[in-house]
Formats: C-alpha cells, sequence, structure tokens
C-alpha cells in the first residue's frame, strides 16, 4: 500500500468547520438565554431594590440577618437596620436584599 492512500483513508471529512460553527453559536445562544440573561435581570431588579429602599422596608443583610429599615444616611449610603425592639445595626446600602418572603408573592 502507498502511504499516500493510508493518509487519505484516515483523513476526517472536509466540510465539517460550518457545521461546528452552527453548533458553537447555538450553544453560546442558549447559554445567554437560559442563564446569562437571567442573572443580569435578577441584579438589575436587586440593585433597583437596594437604590429604593426606605424607611419601614423589610430585607436581609448579606450576613443572613432580617430586620427593617429604621433610618437611612443617604450621604453615606447607610442603612439602619432595627432587627429586634430597640437594637438597630448599621449596614451598607448594598449589603442588603428585599426579605424572600416579601417578593414571593410579586410578579
Amino acid at each position: 500500500m502507498n502511504v499516500m492512500t493510508i493518509l487519505l483513508q484516515a483523513a476526517p471529512a472536509q466540510g465539517g468547520g460550518m457545521t461546528f460553527m452552527i453548533m458553537m453559536v447555538a450553544i453560546f445562544a442558549i447559554m445567554y438565554f437560559f442563564m446569562i440573561r437571567p442573572q443580569q435581570k435578577k441584579q438589575k431588579q436587586i440593585q433597583n431594590f437596594q437604590n429604593g429602599v426606605t424607611p419601614g422596608s423589610e430585607v436581609i443583610t448579606q450576613g443572613g440577618i432580617y430586620g427593617t429599615v429604621s433610618r437611612i444616611d443617604e450621604q453615606n449610603n447607610i442603612l439602619y437596620i432595627e432587627i429586634a425592639k430597640g437594637v438597630q445595626i448599621k449596614v451598607h446600602r448594598t449589603a442588603v436584599y428585599p426579605n424572600a418572603a416579601d417578593t414571593t408573592h410579586q410578579k
């Protein structure tokens, strides 16, 4: 047998590059619509909540502490959260999230 005949028989079929590109684009589109876009949407909702928080809003901190915003220092972006009667903690505005119990009923 000729070496060239062996190499030609073992060579992959040509023209598969376009199919590969279409598959890669489809995988990226699926990842974008099912993973990236919903995460960006959720992050935007959280940021809108953090910017619009008012005294009386029920929140949960990054550390998992539930409480109610009692006052806001707008200049320093500090929230004072009442976690028990007469007990307040001071946290940065970006360290709070909507109380999960309040957001489950909203659409």
